[in-house]
């Protein structure tokens, strides 16, 4: 088992509130379960922020580049596929 560390940390009432009724309803063993839970939810929302950040990074390098395309020729082979020709690419 992974060692833990003992933390206090101080919540407004509407927080702590919102912790305790959680708790009580039966969704939550623990007070610490459901901060662990809401502490596990920020740090996929961060993991998931800088895989966005690395794409918008690399799709910036990429016009920067010069390796995109007018969006309108885009437009063109797709409707080219869609009406059955044979897209480029």
């Amino acid at each position: 088992m992974q060692s833990a560390e003992k933390l206090s940390i101080t919540l407004p009432p509407e927080m702590a509130a919102f912790i305790r009724r959680k708790v009580e309803s039966g969704l939550y063993g623990s007070n610490s379960e459901i901060i662990r839970e809401a502490l596990r939810g920020l740090m996929e929302r961060e993991r998931r922020l800088e895989q966005l950040d690395g794409a918008i990074a690399q799709g910036l390098a990429d016009a920067e580049a010069g390796l995109v395309e007018e969006i309108e020729a885009v437009r063109q082979e797709l409707r080219r596929g869609a009406a059955g020709g044979s897209p480029v690419g």
